[in-house]
Order: C-alpha cells, then sequence, then structure tokens
C-alpha cells in the first residue's frame, strides 16, 4: 500500500509567527493562505495553521522512558539523515526544546530518535526517527 499524505488542521494564535516558525525555522514550504489560516507543506504532508487564539498548546504530559511527553502532540517519522538535519536547524534557530534531541529505548525494540518542542502558540510537536523503518511498530 503507498501511504497518502495526511490533512492536520491545528489552532493557533499569531499567524505571523506561525508562518515565521514552520516557514523559516522548520522550513516548511507555504502552500495557500487567508487572513484566518496558512496551509504549509509537512514533509509531503498538509498541515494548516488555523487562527484561534487561546485554543492551542498540550493539556497534559505522560511519562515516557524518563520524560514527559507533552499530550496532545504531532510530528512525523523522518530519515535519521533529516532527523538530524532538522535538530540541527532547529538548534541554530533558537528553538526551546521540551525534550532535547535524544535516542530514547536505547537497545530496546523501537529504539528512536526524538525531539520535541512547541510552536510560538504551544503546540507541541515530536520529530522522530529509527536506524530501521521495520522498528516503527517493534514490541
Amino acid at each position: 500500500m503507498t501511504l497518502r499524505p495526511f490533512h492536520l488542521a491545528f489552532p493557533v494564535d499569531d499567524l505571523a509567527a506561525a508562518r515565521a516558525f514552520y516557514g523559516q525555522a522548520m522550513g516548511c514550504a507555504e502552500g495557500r493562505s487567508s487572513d484566518e489560516w496558512i496551509d504549509f507543506d509537512f514533509y509531503g504532508h498538509q498541515i494548516v495553521a488555523h487562527l484561534a487564539p487561546g485554543q492551542a498548546g498540550d493539556r497534559a504530559s505522560n511519562h515516557v522512558d524518563g520524560h514527559g511527553v507533552p499530550v496532545p502532540h504531532f510530528g512525523i517519522v523522518l530519515t535519521m539523515e533529516q532527523w538530524e538535519e532538522l535538530a540541527e536547524r532547529l538548534k541554530a534557530a533558537g528553538t526551546d526544546f521540551a525534550i532535547e534531541p535524544t535516542i530514547r529505548f536505547k537497545g530496546l525494540p523501537g529504539e528512536q530518535a526524538t525531539m520535541f518542542f512547541r510552536d510560538p502558540a504551544g503546540n507541541a510537536l515530536e520529530m522522530k526517527a529509527f536506524a530501521s523503518d521495520d522498528m516503527l511498530f517493534a514490541t
């Protein structure tokens, strides 16, 4: 089966800040936009920042491998090379990481590179990578 692009709409409280973060810091190309929303190309997927002041941000956290993981969050599974490039790009942009780029579950099934950070509206993102995509659903 060939994976199809997903679509995710999420709230932000400042479209200019979203444009700078997703477009410049993350490197996502901008698609269509209006005074109330902006489409971004998120590694071939469509994410849409919708102006909805006061609606963004995580509401809880779960303990995972010694870290408090923000809930909700979204992200994508990158190649290890893409993950490393993005980690460096975000560090250079001065991103404040909720969980610094790290390797989680070392030596166990599902070992993964991961990082968590928030956009300017407080939405949590997780970017991850595996040495092999076969580990994505490993138990």
